[in-house]
């Protein structure tokens, strides 16, 4: 079903990109506390007509980020919707990089921070709450559709999901997916994903009582139309029943090259496995590596990261003779395609 949809996007692009998509706006986003304390900081990247000064956005020593004119008015709509997750000790500017291509080509884009397993929010208790993350989306897209400027030129009835890493696991729980912690914890015992494993205990998958319901409840939000997964980990939580009845249009992207204990085979690949073959596609990318799907890195990052925390500059390095824009392209355009099929 999904390659067919993909030759009709291919036509129907020209007709559904605006004018002057190129012009992107981006503005901050306060997302209501829930019921339990849990406040969210968002980000919104929208199509523009104004032509302001841009600002790059979400732009660090490490990081570039993305030009955007800071508070413009959006320009009519109705355009489609889709939310960003970022992956564990990440952010929302680790997909800004995406954010910006997709604004360009007509999308709202909303991110957020999950509390707990943020760069700048490591709470334990947060962070073993994991079924508040694709809750945390769902609150995210009702503070969107509520935005008295946003919300009238978002089309409700298209919106999707993209998410790296954890954040790809968010998204499929978002989409259907249910966790079976008891089935995962005896899959460690077998080391089949060493780096997803080594978390579990952290992100709260012992858990018991409320907490173990609450995990395994279903997360889904019935409007989610199409989900696009970017190199996940923990998807052996999944449970294959759950997988199998997902009804929702998923892109699947795989890293090439294992950065360490995370291979493709063991958690993309158990995901596309899992679900109906009707329902995705499957695509590795040889030379990525894990943290290819984050934003481009600046000259010099590796050793600036280096110095200040051993190890960690892996974020900034790729496999292959591509670089990372190279990869981002390829990513983007498919993902574009797979958009332009599954929210027509």
């Amino acid at each position: 079903m999904l390659k067919s949809l993909f030759c009709a996007a291919v036509l129907l692009a020209a007709f559904t990109i605006p004018a002057n998509a190129e012009r992107i706006g981006v503005r901050d986003l306060k997302v209501a506390q829930s019921a339990n304390g849990r406040a969210l900081n968002a980000v919104v990247w929208y199509p523009t007509e104004d032509d302001g000064k841009t600002e790059a956005v979400g732009e660090n020593p490490d990081f570039l980020g993305v030009p955007a004119i800071r508070n413009a008015s959006p320009d009519d709509g109705p355009h489609p919707l889709v939310v960003l997750s970022h992956g564990y000790g990440g952010s929302w500017r680790n997909l800004s990089w995406l954010a910006g291509e997709l604004a360009a080509k007509g999308y709202v884009v909303a991110a957020t921070d999950h509390p707990g397993t943020t760069t700048f929010d490591r709470s334990k208790a947060e962070a073993a709450r994991l079924w508040e993350r694709p809750r945390d989306l769902s609150r995210l897209i009702d503070a969107v559709l509520a935005d008295e400027d946003l919300g009238p030129r978002i089309d409700g009835k298209r919106i999707a999901a993209i998410g790296h890493s954890l954040g790809g696991w968010t998204v499929m729980a978002l989409a259907g997916a249910r966790v079976d912690a008891e089935r995962f914890l005896a899959d460690c015992k077998a080391k089949t994903s060493p780096r997803a494993c080594a978390l579990s205990l952290e992100l709260g998958l012992d858990g018991t009582g409320d907490a173990r319901a609450a995990l395994e409840g279903d997360l889904g939000d019935p409007r989610i139309g199409a989900a696009v997964s970017l190199d996940l980990g923990l998807a052996r939580s999944f449970s294959t029943e759950s997988l199998a009845a997902v009804r929702v249009p998923v892109l699947i992207f795989g890293a090439g090259i294992d950065a360490g204990g995370l291979p493709a085979e063991a958690e993309s690949g158990y995901l596309a496995a899992g679900l109906p073959m009707s329902m995705r596609d499957y695509v590795v990318v040889p030379d990525a590596m894990h943290f290819s799907f984050m934003q481009l890195c600046k000259a010099g990052a590796v050793a600036m990261i280096e110095a200040r925390s051993p190890g960690d500059g892996v974020v900034c390095k790729d496999g292959g003779t591509r670089g990372r824009a190279a990869i981002h392209r390829q990513v983007a355009d498919r993902i574009a395609t797979f958009l332009g099929a599954t929210l027509p």
